[in-house]
Parts: C-alpha cells; structure tokens; sequence
C-alpha cells in the first residue's frame, strides 16, 4: 500500500469513527438510531383583513343595519362586530352599521331601515349578506337589486331570523338571530381585503385623550382607556352600553370627513343625508391614545380605502375592532 492509499484508509476510517459516534449520540438522547427531522417551518398566521387578528378561516360576510336613536339603546352584539360604521340619516341623527365576519355574535339588533348610502358602502364587501327591516318604497327595489345577500325583514320567505322583543317599544324592537340569517345567506362573499392595514404604532402621533363628532341631533366621544386598550364609546352624552355587558368601543377609531349630500329618495317627506364613501379627503385616525391626521381615497365603489399617512406610507391599524364614523368635511 502507498503512503497516499494508507492516508485515504486512515482518513476513511477516522470519518466512519465520527458517524459511528453521532449515532451513538442520538441512540442515547433519542432512543432513535435515524437522524432528528428537521424542524418543519410554523405556518403562516391567517389573519383577518377587518381586524388584523387571528382567525381560523375568512367567514362570510354578514352587514346589519343598527338603531342608533336614544330609545334603541343599549345595542345587542356590536361588541362582536369586526367594523361598526356611524351614519347620518334624517333629523340629524345617527344610524350604525355592524359587519360580521370573524366572531357572530347569537343576537343582533335593534335592526332598522336601510338608507340609499349603505348601497355604496356595501359594495367594497363583493356580495355582502345585509340584514334590514326595510327601507322607504322608491328605495326599495334598488336594495333588491344590489349586488347583496339580500335579508330584508320584510321578506320572512327569504329571511326568517327575525322576531320581536315585547319589552321593547316598536319600531325599536326588532332583533336578528345570526344563526338563522347565515343559513338563509348561502352564497355571500367571505371577507376580503378593503384597504385596512394593521401593525405597530406609527410614528408622528399625537397624544389626545379623547376625540368628539357631532351631526346636527347626535354626538360621538371616543375616550382611550389604556386598561381596556380601546376607545370607548359616548353618545349623546351617556356611555354606550351594550346589553351583553360592558361599554362599546373599538382599537381604531377613523373619523372619515367626506361630502354629506342628499339621498335622492324621500324619507318621510324629506330627502336624507348621503354620505359620499367614494373620492378622498381628510381623516383622523385614532389608536393607542394617539391621533394621525391621513389621507383617505376611494376611487369606485367595488375597491376599498386606503388611509396614507402625510410621508407616503399606509396608516396601520392597532389589531381588533375599527369603528369608521363618516362626517362632514370642513375644510
């Protein structure tokens, strides 16, 4: 044998000393003679595109139309809800609507009428189950057509998860049960990105403790409360409860300034507020004790809004529920 051989055998059998040895080890820390599996990557968090929070599965989308009056309060469910829009509707008061995707709560309501307005603001949602009591007759027929699930109260044929609560007084006393109209809304889209985007607080904040909008017959004051890590909700001056206990509020608060117009139906004998969704403005943002002042824009009514800070770059969200009240622009 030459030398060069003699290396190579004792190179060889230094090699297979080694793997021996590994075996060995992994014999006694395994009880296994075959090499540990290599460590497998996590899979990547599904994350709801109305909340940024953590969900199984994108679920269907399920939109209500909410009592918001004095006399339809406390609500039922909200507090469940991945968004809650505030709109202004006749008389200068205020009307809520809640979107259902990620968490449904068993009860919601009071549910009262739909407003030409909620027709735009649907359509960012594909095809949207929408619950309603129903809506002035010039209106609704266009309801009927929308690009909806339609779950109009009116129709028990077609929706029949509605019922009467007799210690209330009509008309705000009508309540939904979700597991009925998810039943009667086969075919409704599953949630969907619509502009909202979630993350760490942004820079150029400022600290604010509370925020207030009015229309002419009804007010809003968000108010952060750090131990529930939300802006609570005020209306009208009073809290705003919910029956299912505790105070409304959400982790993002969008105060969006938009055109207020007029419907072009009629609601008893007047023609009332139309909050214009589509276009771009001015908005505040609230989370985490902080206001941004942002950009909004919505170029047609099948995309959703975008929210840009004064550098450029996207306002992110704080994870969990976002309340989105439409007012008048100013400036």
């Amino acid at each position: 044998m030459t030398r060069r051989q003699r290396v190579i055998a004792i190179s060889a059998s230094a090699g297979a000393a080694a793997a021996a040895l590994a075996i060995g080890l992994i014999v006694a820390l395994t009880g296994s003679s075959a090499p540990p599996p290599a460590p497998s990557p996590s899979p990547a968090r599904l994350l709801s595109p109305f909340t940024g929070e953590p969900v199984t599965a994108l679920g269907p989308v399920l939109a209500v139309k909410i009592d918001n009056i004095k006399e339809a309060r406390p609500s039922t469910g909200l507090r469940s809800a991945d968004i809650v829009y505030a709109l202004p509707v006749e008389g200068g008061l205020s009307r809520l609507m809640a979107v259902f995707s990620s968490r449904v709560p068993p009860v919601i309501g009071p549910v009262r009428s739909a407003r030409e307005d909620d027709l735009e603001l649907l359509r960012q949602f594909g095809r949207p189950a929408f619950a309603y009591s129903g809506a002035t007759p010039h209106l609704l027929p266009f309801v009927h057509r929308a690009p909806i699930v339609d779950l109009y109260a009116g129709l028990a044929s077609v929706a029949s998860g509605y019922f009467r609560d007799p210690k209330r007084a009509a008309p705000h006393n009508l309540y939904a049960r979700s597991a009925r109209l998810l039943a009667d809304a086969r075919g409704a889209s599953d949630a969907r990105d619509i502009g909202f985007r979630f993350g760490p607080l942004p820079a150029g904040g400022q600290d604010v403790p509370s925020y207030s909008v009015s229309y002419p017959a009804a007010s809003f004051t968000f108010r952060w409360s750090a131990p529930a890590g939300r802006w609570l909700v005020w209306m009208d001056g009073a809290p705003a409860l919910a029956t299912e206990g505790g105070q409304l509020g959400g982790a993002t608060v969008i105060i969006q300034y938009t055109q207020i117009t007029t419907s072009r139906f009629l609601e008893a004998g007047s023609r009332p507020p139309y909050a214009v969704s589509t276009g771009s403005g001015r908005a505040v943002v609230l989370r985490n004790g902080q206001e941004f002042t942002v950009r909004w824009s919505r170029p047609s009514a099948d995309g959703g809004t975008t929210f840009t800070l004064p550098d450029g770059k996207r306002m992110l969200f704080a994870p969990g529920q976002v309340w989105v009240v439409f007012a008048a622009a100013t400036r």
